[in-house]
């Protein structure tokens, strides 16, 4: 496999950029406008990049600003922690409580079964089903208390949570973080991403008594029962 020079990661005050500090600026450059053409939706012009690795050399730096300068980028050194916030989403009239983000993060913890990672505890929840032709994207996780229907699509930088039935498309660790999954209490998704793997639901999948959870293992993506 070859070596990621880049890693972007999400956060409530923007993007940390990490970047290998052995590598030139041109493969720096060739590398991330791969990553920003990917998702253009995650990076409105202002959004602002952190840099996080302290010996990058002066050039390369010098090269990056004037880089994400000129699409319409900012970028700064890094040396502030982001701010942690959570977005709530949910249909007017709508029944239930929305889920405080302090269970919703223990929630992503106990399922992930790892310390939360900067872009998980940036959660969005949205408090609703998920529609035909709709589209979710989040800079951190994802938390759908309703379904996603054929046809919707969820993309974030970390990881998601459907607290219903997922038969969408969805796509978790979407900047390349392999440490995300995908959990949902009935996951038969049309298409279901995990960085830059890609796996799908069987024609006639096997019915569970349980919630499922997808993340990748040896390579590959596994689904595996979970018991909320």
């Amino acid at each position: 496999m070859a070596r990621e020079l880049i890693k972007i990661k999400g956060g409530a005050g923007g993007f940390q950029l990490m970047i290998d500090s052995s590598a030139e600026l041109a493969d720096v450059q060739e590398e991330l406008e791969k990553k920003l053409s990917e998702h253009p939706e995650f990076f409105p012009k202002g959004t602002e990049f952190q840099l996080v690795v302290a010996d990058l050399s002066k050039s390369v730096r010098s090269g990056l600003k004037e880089f994400l300068t000129d699409k319409g980028l900012a970028v700064t050194a890094g040396d502030r922690k982001p701010l942690r916030r959570q977005e709530q989403q949910g249909s007017s009239g709508g029944r239930g409580m929305q889920p405080p983000v302090q269970a919703a993060q223990q929630s992503f913890q106990a399922e992930g079964g790892s310390r939360l990672t900067e872009e998980q505890q940036v959660m969005t929840v949205i408090n609703r089903t998920v529609r035909n032709g709709e589209e979710i994207t989040s800079q951190g996780s994802v938390m759908i208390c309703g379904n996603v229907n054929p046809g919707a699509k969820i993309v974030a930088a970390g990881s998601i949570d459907v607290r219903g039935n997922c038969r969408g498309i969805v796509h978790a660790g979407a900047m390349g973080d392999y440490q995300a999954f995908v959990v949902a209490d009935r996951l038969m998704p049309m298409q279901i991403r995990i960085a830059n793997l890609i796996a799908r639901s069987p024609d006639n999948p096997e019915k569970s008594d349980y919630a499922e959870k997808a993340y990748i293992k040896d390579g590959q993506i596994i689904i595996e029962p979970i018991e909320r």
